[in-house]
């Protein structure tokens, strides 16, 4: 659109075996794009144009993407490889009319699939078409479908019928005619190759006359080459009236696809959290190791140790080994209870994103089961929460009730008993509840339970959202964009039409 003095771009384009590369080198009158019985024959694109236009093409923005690769050598190797995909032959030869240039592209129903993708990338950066079928095959489905994409886009268009037999010109050409016609396609330019031998990788001379002086008419009818050239390129803009809508709504779909499976992850590990919560609150978490511990410490006369004189010193200070172990029990079931429930959350968030798409598989791989880290930072998180209650027995409960200036409690031990009696769920008869009750209160006993029962919550949930963060660097790794992509493809869309 800036450079409207630039050479028009012609891009060859067919389907496979239909002599694309056989047309070039005949009108460029030198072997520059490689034939044969080979099928795919072109994987890399060729672009040939006169000596003074090379510039264009070799070191301007069109196609700049493309890696400018040197000509193809006579190996068999020579346009196969990584370079296809990104790669670009310039080629310069006086026998093209200055202001033109061909582009030869892989085949549209290549057996390659990496080649549909250049083809069509080719497609989109030219000026004018030249599509390329044969007699025999002019009516295939991949052919049609190209004239379809020509049409859809606008594009100017000329159609070379190859490998004709003579006899049936007449018969062939008519059929053909009757189906452009039919689809709205017959005053385009039509040229005829007949069937002939082909020398050398190019055709008799004769029968490219009437292509080769339609690219020099076009080529020194400046006003002809820019109204070739507008035509293609109002049709692409066109196009983007429903092209471009039809791309905001594809991302608008991968946006509520990401969100989603944003949504997967949060109701798995609510429902983790939740799960935790019913068993704080329904007694069973007091269990297997924990409870024998319980019982042993109360059993034991260690839990009446725990209300002892007030006394000084070392035995003030050290806590009976009753004591250690149960804490211990305690951390170590949480931590059971953590890690069943995070098994459980990540678990359930690879199933949904399997069952929901093939892509969502995709992105759980490896994910169907918690981090490494998570037993380690989940025995500091609970490690962490029994020191905070026992700060909370010591600030909340004994330092605001004066018992007994004789009586000493250990906050360690009370806070274990804390511990119990919440964890023991409804029933406030047990033994946990009594003595809480009767040394610091009801009101102390549902203070306190209240806030330790807060904070074990956020450490958990805090424990979820570190795990969680895997599944949301696995959506942003997939690189669906944000919710303001679409917005601004629509807005795109109408500032064009304001500008035009």
């Amino acid at each position: 659109m800036r450079t409207s003095t630039a050479p028009a771009l012609i891009v060859i384009a067919g389907s496979t075996g239909a002599g694309k590369s056989t047309l070039v080198n005949s009108l460029a009158e030198r072997n520059v794009s490689r034939t044969g019985i080979r099928r795919p024959t072109t994987s890399t694109p060729v672009l040939v144009c006169h000596p003074d236009d090379r510039e264009w093409f070799a070191e301007g923005e069109l196609l700049a993407t493309l890696q400018r690769l040197e000509p193809p050598t006579p190996t068999p190797s020579a346009q196969t490889g990584a370079s296809g995909k990104n790669g670009l032959v310039v080629v310069s030869t006086e026998k093209l009319p200055q202001g033109v240039a061909l582009l030869d592209t892989p085949d549209i129903d290549s057996v390659v699939e990496e080649h549909h993708e250049v083809a069509h990338r080719m497609l989109d950066a030219a000026d004018l078409w030249i599509f390329v079928t044969t007699a025999a095959r002019y009516a295939d489905a991949p052919a049609w479908s190209l004239l379809k994409l020509a049409k859809e886009r606008g594009a100017r268009l000329a159609i070379v019928l190859s490998r004709v037999q003579p006899k049936s010109v007449d018969v062939v050409l008519k059929h053909f005619v009757r189906m452009l016609t039919e689809y709205g396609l017959g005053d385009i330019d039509r040229f005829v190759i007949h069937e002939s031998t082909v020398t050398d990788g190019r055709l008799p001379d004769s029968e490219v006359t009437d292509l080769r002086l339609w690219l020099a008419e076009l080529s020194v009818d400046e006003g002809r080459r820019a109204e070739a050239v507008r035509e293609t390129l109002n049709g692409v803009l066109d196009s983007f009236r429903t092209r471009v809508p039809a791309l905001a709504k594809h991302l608008e779909a991968q946006v509520a696809f990401r969100a989603e499976l944003r949504r997967d992850v949060e109701a798995a590990f609510f429902g983790a959290l939740s799960d935790i919560d019913k068993a704080a609150r329904g007694g069973s978490l007091l269990h297997g190791e924990v409870l024998a511990r319980w019982q042993d410490f109360a059993g034991s006369g260690d839990l009446m140790r725990s209300l002892q004189l007030r006394r000084r010193g070392r035995a003030a200070r050290q806590a009976p080994e009753r004591v250690v172990a149960f804490k211990t029990a305690i951390r170590t079931g949480l931590e059971s209870v953590i890690v069943a429930a995070a098994n459980r959350a990540t678990a359930e968030v690879v199933a949904r994103w399997r069952h929901r798409a093939e892509l969502g598989g995709k992105l759980g791989e490896g994910l169907d089961r918690p981090s490494d880290t998570l037993v380690r930072n989940a025995g500091r998180a609970i490690a962490s929460w029994q020191e905070h209650l026992s700060e909370l027995v010591r600030t909340e409960g004994v330092a605001k009730r004066s018992v007994s200036k004789l009586v000493s409690f250990d906050p360690d031990s009370l806070s274990l008993i804390f511990t119990v009696a919440m964890f023991s769920g409804a029933n406030g008869e047990d033994v946990p509840h009594r003595l809480v009750n009767a040394l610091l209160g009801a009101e102390s006993l549902r203070g306190i339970g209240a806030k330790a029962l807060s904070d074990l919550r956020a450490r958990i949930s805090m424990l979820f959202d570190e795990e969680a963060m895997r599944y949301v660097q696995a959506l942003d790794s997939a690189g669906i964009p944000d919710e303001s992509v679409a917005t601004r493809l629509y807005q795109a869309t109408y500032n064009l039409e304001v500008a035009r």
